[in-house]
């Protein structure tokens, strides 16, 4: 890949370790002669990634999510950096950062281009997320009666405290808490996981990639919440259905040149597992 020559950091400074380790890494990006700005700010203000080679985001998934949508717009590849918990999208330790950061600077990395959702609730109100959109009563402990279209065919009725809408880079999020199937990064689809649904048999649907799926409201005298990545919400009106799609943008990802996605998935998970020698399996 193409050595790195202009890079932003965005440090959460609530993630133990994050500011130290930001200026540790952006020290040694000037050390490189990279051209550098740090913010501890996120969501990103608009325009903060234009003209940047790389964002190196240090925390948790949640600081990552609150990037994307500014790195997909630009087209910034990120470099997350894990000092939150789980790190499924923060895929680089501190470790790690700190042992390979001159060879990502130099190009030694590959990219992974991730799915993003797009939402649509009405003229003017739309936005994306990496990991899901969820559509739920505002009202937390309401029920919501929802009616899924696919393209213009009807998929059923859901009487349940919402529906989750994930791409595969989220199966492993909200999608997996809420008994949904984990779906691997590369495949074109989406999601669709009831929270506790009332009819037994409701269980997750993947749909393909250039489905159109339409969420009509059927439940009297309440309103709906839209959330996007659980950062931020989407107003709904009474009558309007809520659209979503895969979007035609992309997430670019910064992944080590070894990186397993399976690797990921049993650490993070704790599965079981471990690769085997075959020549000495021969013998």
């Amino acid at each position: 890949m193409k050595p790195i020559r202009k890079i932003a950091f965005v440090v959460n400074e609530e993630k133990h370790g994050a500011p130290e380790l930001g200026e540790e890494l952006a020290a040694a990006a000037r050390g490189h002669g990279l051209k550098v700005k740090t913010t501890s700010d996120f969501p990103l203000k608009k325009g903060y990634l234009r003209g940047m080679d790389a964002c190196c985001v240090i925390g948790g998934d949640g600081t990552l999510l609150g990037v994307a949508r500014e790195a997909a717009h630009f087209q910034v590849p990120i470099i997350g950096v894990n000092r939150g918990s789980l790190g499924f999208l923060t895929t680089f330790s501190a470790d790690e950062a700190r042992a390979h950061f001159v060879e990502l600077l130099g190009g030694k990395y590959r990219i992974a281009r991730r799915s993003l959702l797009e939402c649509c609730t009405g003229p003017g109100s739309h936005d994306l997320a990496l990991n899901d959109v969820l559509v739920k009563n505002e009202v937390n402990s309401r029920l919501v009666q929802l009616e899924v279209y696919a393209d213009d065919e009807l998929v059923t009725n859901y009487t349940c405290d919402g529906l989750i809408f994930s791409t595969p880079t989220g199966s492993t999020a909200y999608n997996l808490s809420a008994g949904g199937p984990l779906v691997h990064p590369d495949a074109a689809v989406i999601a669709m996981t009831p929270i506790c649904p009332h009819t037994l048999s409701n269980r997750s649907i993947i749909f393909r990639d250039r489905v159109c799926l339409r969420v009509f409201n059927r439940s009297n005298h309440s309103r709906l919440l839209v959330a996007m990545d659980g950062q931020r919400d989407l107003k709904v009106g009474i009558d309007s259905p809520i659209e979503i799609t895969i979007s035609k943008l992309q997430l670019p990802l910064v992944q080590a040149v070894t990186y397993s996605h399976f690797s990921v998935v049993r650490t993070k998970l704790k599965w079981s597992g471990a690769l085997h020698d075959e020549s000495k399996t021969r013998t």
